[in-house]
Protein backbone atom coordinates (compact mmCIF):
# COMPACT_ATOMS: atom_id res chain seq x y z
CA UNK A 1 0.00 0.00 0.00
CA UNK A 2 2.47 2.64 0.78
CA UNK A 3 4.44 1.64 -2.10
CA UNK A 4 1.56 2.47 -4.07
CA UNK A 5 1.16 5.34 -2.96
CA UNK A 6 4.15 6.65 -3.00
CA UNK A 7 4.59 5.21 -7.04
CA UNK A 8 1.68 7.42 -7.37
CA UNK A 9 2.98 10.61 -5.77
CA UNK A 10 5.78 10.37 -7.91
CA UNK A 11 3.89 9.80 -10.79
CA UNK A 12 1.79 12.86 -10.39
CA UNK A 13 4.94 15.43 -9.75
CA UNK A 14 6.62 13.92 -12.90
CA UNK A 15 5.20 16.39 -15.19
CA UNK A 16 5.67 19.59 -13.16
CA UNK A 17 9.30 18.09 -12.56
CA UNK A 18 9.63 17.52 -16.33
CA UNK A 19 8.14 21.28 -17.32
CA UNK A 20 10.55 22.69 -14.33
CA UNK A 21 13.48 20.96 -15.72
CA UNK A 22 12.74 22.13 -19.47
CA UNK A 23 12.94 25.80 -18.08
CA UNK A 24 15.61 25.49 -16.24
CA UNK A 25 17.23 23.79 -19.14
CA UNK A 26 16.04 26.68 -21.57
CA UNK A 27 17.21 29.46 -18.94
CA UNK A 28 20.86 27.81 -19.27
CA UNK A 29 21.06 27.66 -23.14
CA UNK A 30 19.60 31.10 -23.78
CA UNK A 31 23.03 31.95 -22.00
CA UNK A 32 24.17 32.18 -25.07
CA UNK A 33 21.56 34.37 -26.85
CA UNK A 34 21.96 36.69 -23.55
CA UNK A 35 25.23 38.06 -25.03
CA UNK A 36 23.58 39.75 -28.00
CA UNK A 37 19.83 39.55 -26.83
CA UNK A 38 20.47 40.65 -23.32
CA UNK A 39 19.32 38.78 -20.22
CA UNK A 40 16.09 40.36 -20.42
CA UNK A 41 15.34 40.30 -24.12
CA UNK A 42 15.63 44.03 -24.77
CA UNK A 43 18.40 43.93 -27.54
CA UNK A 44 20.62 46.51 -28.53
CA UNK A 45 18.80 48.93 -30.40
CA UNK A 46 19.66 48.88 -34.25
CA UNK A 47 22.28 45.90 -33.48
CA UNK A 48 20.35 43.20 -31.91
CA UNK A 49 16.60 42.90 -32.25
CA UNK A 50 14.76 42.64 -28.78
CA UNK A 51 12.90 39.52 -27.86
CA UNK A 52 9.23 40.56 -26.77
CA UNK A 53 5.77 40.98 -28.01
CA UNK A 54 6.89 40.08 -31.79
CA UNK A 55 8.18 36.55 -30.34
CA UNK A 56 5.36 36.00 -28.55
CA UNK A 57 3.34 36.78 -31.68
CA UNK A 58 5.31 34.27 -33.25
CA UNK A 59 4.52 31.49 -31.07
CA UNK A 60 0.67 32.10 -31.48
CA UNK A 61 0.19 30.44 -34.68
CA UNK A 62 2.04 27.52 -36.83
CA UNK A 63 3.87 29.68 -39.40
CA UNK A 64 5.47 32.05 -36.51
CA UNK A 65 6.33 28.81 -34.72
CA UNK A 66 8.13 27.33 -37.48
CA UNK A 67 9.84 30.79 -38.25
CA UNK A 68 11.00 30.58 -34.56
CA UNK A 69 12.23 27.11 -34.68
CA UNK A 70 13.75 27.36 -38.15
CA UNK A 71 15.77 31.03 -36.53
CA UNK A 72 17.36 28.67 -33.66
CA UNK A 73 18.32 26.12 -36.18
CA UNK A 74 19.54 27.46 -39.44
CA UNK A 75 20.28 30.85 -38.39
CA UNK A 76 18.68 34.39 -39.87
CA UNK A 77 20.46 36.60 -42.13
CA UNK A 78 18.87 39.62 -43.77
CA UNK A 79 17.06 42.79 -42.80
CA UNK A 80 14.52 43.36 -40.06
CA UNK A 81 12.14 45.66 -38.98
CA UNK A 82 10.91 45.33 -35.55
CA UNK A 83 8.71 48.20 -33.80
CA UNK A 84 9.97 50.68 -36.82
CA UNK A 85 13.92 49.67 -36.47
CA UNK A 86 15.40 48.14 -38.97
CA UNK A 87 17.92 45.56 -37.91
CA UNK A 88 20.16 44.28 -40.42
CA UNK A 89 22.70 41.53 -39.57
CA UNK A 90 23.51 38.16 -38.89
CA UNK A 91 22.21 35.28 -36.27
CA UNK A 92 24.53 31.53 -36.37
CA UNK A 93 22.54 28.35 -36.46
CA UNK A 94 22.49 27.17 -33.16
CA UNK A 95 22.92 23.84 -34.99
CA UNK A 96 24.77 22.13 -31.69
CA UNK A 97 21.47 21.85 -30.13
CA UNK A 98 19.54 18.64 -29.96
CA UNK A 99 15.37 19.45 -30.81
CA UNK A 100 15.07 18.90 -27.12
CA UNK A 101 17.30 21.40 -25.97
CA UNK A 102 15.42 23.67 -29.18
CA UNK A 103 11.93 23.26 -27.86
CA UNK A 104 13.40 24.25 -24.23
CA UNK A 105 15.22 27.20 -25.16
CA UNK A 106 12.08 28.53 -26.92
CA UNK A 107 9.76 27.57 -24.31
CA UNK A 108 11.90 30.28 -22.01
CA UNK A 109 11.92 32.82 -24.80
CA UNK A 110 8.43 32.69 -24.92
CA UNK A 111 7.13 32.11 -21.53
CA UNK A 112 10.35 33.56 -19.90
CA UNK A 113 11.88 36.59 -21.95
CA UNK A 114 8.41 37.63 -23.66
CA UNK A 115 6.44 36.79 -20.92
CA UNK A 116 3.82 35.02 -23.03
CA UNK A 117 2.82 32.80 -20.46
CA UNK A 118 -0.35 31.71 -22.57
CA UNK A 119 1.34 30.16 -25.38
CA UNK A 120 1.39 26.47 -26.08
CA UNK A 121 4.58 25.06 -24.91
CA UNK A 122 7.18 24.03 -28.39
CA UNK A 123 7.41 19.94 -27.97
CA UNK A 124 10.46 18.12 -29.42
CA UNK A 125 8.04 16.57 -31.84
CA UNK A 126 7.22 19.60 -33.17
CA UNK A 127 11.12 21.01 -33.21
CA UNK A 128 12.25 17.82 -34.96
CA UNK A 129 9.07 18.39 -37.76
CA UNK A 130 9.92 21.44 -38.33
CA UNK A 131 13.69 20.86 -38.53
CA UNK A 132 13.22 18.04 -40.89
CA UNK A 133 11.60 19.82 -43.51
CA UNK A 134 13.65 22.62 -43.63
CA UNK A 135 16.58 20.66 -42.80
CA UNK A 136 18.56 22.80 -45.70
CA UNK A 137 17.57 26.08 -44.77
CA UNK A 138 20.00 28.93 -44.47
CA UNK A 139 19.91 31.97 -42.47
CA UNK A 140 19.30 33.79 -45.66
CA UNK A 141 16.29 31.24 -46.75
CA UNK A 142 14.79 32.09 -42.88
CA UNK A 143 13.63 35.48 -43.77
CA UNK A 144 10.97 33.80 -46.53
CA UNK A 145 9.42 32.01 -43.46
CA UNK A 146 9.19 35.19 -41.27
CA UNK A 147 5.56 35.80 -41.03
CA UNK A 148 4.32 39.16 -42.45
CA UNK A 149 3.52 41.81 -39.46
Amino acid sequence: MIKSIATLLFSLALPSLAHTQTVVDGANIYKRCAACHQASGAGVPGVYPKLGAQVARFAANPQGRAYLITVVSAGIMGELKIDGRAYNGYMPAQAGLGDEQVAALLNHVVGGVAKASSAKLFTTDEVKAVRAEHASAKPTETMKLRPKQ
